[in-house]
C-alpha cells in the first residue's frame, strides 16, 4: 500500500515504491530472516512543486503501538519537482533474531534531513526470529501477567473475599480480560496465523475485556450464604 506525504504538498503527492531481493513491497508478506543480507530497492516520485531532500532509509516493525525492531539506514539524495529516483542499498538483518518473531506490519519509509517522513509504504513482515526476542519475551511476559491475573481474581471468589459491590467485583477481572485478549492477539501474530492491526486487536481485547467484566459481575455476592433446605442435616448441641 501506497501512502503519500503526510506534508501537504504542492500540485501532488510523494509516493515510495520498495522491493524487497526483487519483490514488490505489499504484494504478499516481506519475509526477513536474520540469517540472509537483503536487498532493498526504493523509488521516491516527487509530484510537488519542491525537492525532496531524502536522507535516510527506515525499515521498522511495530505491534500494540510499540516497535519491537528499527532499521536506518543512510542514503541522502535529492529528487527534483515532477520526477522520480531510484536508490539500492543492501540490508543485513543479522540481530533481528533477538528482536521479533512471526507476522509484524512492517513500515518503509524515506526520512528527511529534518526527520521528517517523506513518504511510506507498509505491508505485512513474516519475520523469521527467536521465540525468545524482544516480542516473543513481551508475549511470555503478558502470558505469565495474565495468569497470575485470573489466579488472583478466582482465589478471591473462592475465599469469598471479593468486594460486596457488583461492579467492583467486575473491575477486578477487568485485567485478567484484557491480559486474555493481548496474549490472544500475540498468539496469533506469533504462530503466523494473523498479524496484529487495530482491526485484529481490538475486537479480540474488547471481547475479552468485556467477557471478563461479564464474569467479575455475575459472581456470586461474598456475603451470601446458602439457606438450609429440607435436606440438610445440622448438628444440635445438648
Amino acid at each position: 500500500m501506497l501512502l503519500p506525504s503526510t506534508a501537504a504538498a504542492q500540485g501532488g503527492p510523494v509516493l515510495l515504491e520498495a522491493d524487497v531481493d526483487g519483490r514488490p513491497v505489499g504484494v504478499g508478506n516481506l519475509v526477513l530472516d536474520p540469517t540472509d543480507t537483503a536487498k532493498v530497492s526504493i523509488t521516491v516520485r516527487n509530484g510537488t512543486d519542491t525537492v525532496q531532500r531524502v536522507k535516510t532509509v527506515r525499515i521498522s516493525g511495530s505491534a500494540l503501538a510499540l516497535t519491537f525492531f528499527s532499521y536506518d539506514t543512510t542514503v541522502p539524495f535529492d529528487v527534483p519537482p515532477r520526477s522520480a529516483e531510484t536508490r539500492s542499498f543492501p540490508l543485513d538483518p543479522s540481530d533481528l533474531g533477538s528482536q521479533a518473531i512471526g507476522l509484524l506490519p512492517v513500515t518503509i519509509e524515506v526520512v528527511d534531513v529534518q526527520r521528517e517522513t517523506i513518504a511510506s509504504v507498509e505491508t505485512t513482515g513474516d519475520i523469521k526470529g527467536s521465540l525468545w526476542s524482544v516480542y516473543g519475551a513481551f508475549g511470555l511476559g503478558v502470558l505469565v501477567l495474565t495468569a497470575l491475573s485470573w489466579a488472583g481474581a478466582l482465589l478471591a471468589l473462592a475465599r469469598r473475599r471479593l468486594p460486596a459491590n457488583r461492579w467492583q467485583r467486575a473491575m477486578r477481572f477487568l485485567p485478567a480480560g484484557i491480559g486474555t485478549g493481548l496474549v490472544a492477539v500475540i498468539s496469533l501474530s506469533v504462530l503466523r496465523l494473523v498479524a496484529p492491526s487495530p482491526t485484529a486487536e481490538i475486537p479480540f481485547i474488547v471481547g475479552a475485556a468485556a467477557a471478563a467484566l461479564l464474569l467479575g459481575y455475575v459472581t456470586p455476592h461474598p456475603g451470601e450464604r446458602r439457606s438450609l433446605s429440607d435436606v440438610d442435616t445440622v448438628r444440635i448441641p445438648r
